[in-house]
């Protein structure tokens, strides 16, 4: 075999490995994609769990018991700005944080605590209802900037829409034994009981520097994150921002006048 045949052959068969190759890569990552997708929300519906009360941390559930336990919660579209119920959008694929790289799905909003610059028009909300068909349990996604993350939760708040039930965060990247802590289940048992609004209907609940009283002494105020004093003030920052005008205020306003 000439030497130029040998390059070429060479060539051809390093050719087809790279197609090969790059066929399984391709393959491989829809597969992997798809599958973190799901172990994704999975996850995130653990999370409503907990912070709704209805799993205990450290709880292990299986995939059809986490489904059939959040099978209690309806998935609700609301509009932001309104704060009504919107059919816009179908809940089972929308996703929020997709609407917000697109213009007009998706509004800028003034400067703030949480540094938020932009929130989708509609956000998907978790209610549970009783019997009667009033809201018993409310469980809203939440987010804000840490010391060196986006952190995304959720807030569970009982019937009277200013109780908190729980609080848990599904992704951050906060600094491990620090605020990282926002993960620990000791903290996160200090929010249950806590009181969002005031008499007035001021947000008022804030992680303090420090130690707070229990939650009937000292209902707007949960203790500070030690050594994570940026990461606690964005979690108040989160909650102020979340739980007024901007956010889910028009949305829990609307329900507490149904209620009345």
């Amino acid at each position: 075999m000439s030497q130029r045949s040998s390059v070429q052959y060479t060539l051809r068969f390093a050719f087809a490995v790279c197609v090969v190759c790059a066929v399984l890569v391709s393959a491989s990552a829809v597969t992997l994609r798809e599958r973190q997708q799901s172990n994704a929300e999975l996850d995130r519906r653990r999370n409503v769990l907990l912070a709704a009360g209805m799993m205990s941390p450290g709880e292990r559930l299986d995939r059809a018991e986490i489904e059939r336990r959040f099978g209690a919660f309806e998935v609700v579209a609301i509009d932001l700005r309104t704060g009504e119920v919107t059919e816009a959008v179908d809940v089972s694929t929308y996703d929020p944080q997709r609407a917000l790289a697109d213009p007009s799905a998706s509004r800028a909003v003034g400067r703030n605590a949480a540094q938020i610059t932009r929130v989708p028009n509609v956000a998907l909300v978790y209610q549970r209802r009783d019997d009667a068909g009033r809201p018993e349990l409310i469980v809203l996604p939440i987010e804000g900037k840490g010391l060196w993350s986006t952190m995304y939760g959720f807030l569970a708040l009982g019937p009277d829409l200013s109780t908190v039930r729980g609080l848990t965060f599904y992704q951050h990247g906060e600094t491990p034994g620090l605020g990282g802590e926002v993960d620990n289940p000791r903290w996160q048992a200090l929010w249950p009981g806590r009181q969002v609004y005031d008499d007035a209907g001021n947000v008022r609940l804030e992680v303090i520097r420090g130690t707070a009283g229990p939650p009937d002494s000292d209902p707007y105020r949960v203790d500070g994150l030690a050594g994570a004093t940026i990461t606690s003030r964005g979690v108040s920052a989160m909650i102020d921002f979340w739980l007024g005008p901007e956010g889910y205020g028009p949305y829990l306003q609307r329900l507490r006048k149904e209620a009345t």
